[in-house]
């Protein structure tokens, strides 16, 4: 995965550009085994650091490897929320698996994304679920087809009901 490989959104945001830049600075930790706090570091100096104007067209910026400084914060959060919980959250996403998935079968991609939603979704004071779950399923369709959707779409509705079961209303029995 290189960066800026995902086509954003249209009209992206800054808080869309974090968690596109999560999801690759995972990918980077991922495949590298650098520690998360290194690749978050190098990510600030290196790719968050583009200051937004008023009306700023953030999409494009990011379709150049650009992100927002607006962004620093809440990839900050995300980074360091997996890195301080990687054990849980890995044993979070494998329990949303399927029975005999293992973690290490997913797509690097793929589990970047799960990686950082999770991170999102295990704090209850962040963004309501169903943003963080439209969000990462933006990032997944840039990076995947309907087949590849559909799985992570099941996956990460699974996570979000397991560590945010508040910002869901009780199914009916």
């Amino acid at each position: 995965m290189t960066p800026g490989a995902a086509p954003p959104a249209q009209g992206a945001r800054p808080r869309t550009a974090a968690r596109l830049a999560a999801v690759q600075a995972l990918y980077q930790v991922d495949q590298t085994g650098s520690p998360p706090e290194a690749v978050m570091n190098e990510f600030i100096r290196h790719r968050l650091s583009v200051p937004a104007a008023p009306g700023a067209d953030f999409a494009a910026g990011i379709a150049e490897g650009e992100t927002p400084t607006e962004a620093v914060p809440l990839f900050v959060a995300i980074i360091r929320g997996w890195a301080t919980r990687a054990e849980a959250l890995d044993a979070a996403i494998a329990a949303a698996l399927a029975a005999g998935w293992p973690m290490h079968r997913l797509d690097p991609v793929l589990r970047s994304i799960f990686r950082a939603a999770a991170s999102e979704l295990f704090d209850a004071g962040g963004a309501p679920a169903r943003v963080v779950l439209d969000e990462y399923m933006d990032v997944a369709h840039g990076f995947f087809g309907p087949e590849e959707t559909r799985f992570a779409n099941g996956v990460m509705d699974t996570l979000a009901h397991r560590l945010r079961a508040q910002d869901f209303p009780a199914r009916p029995a």
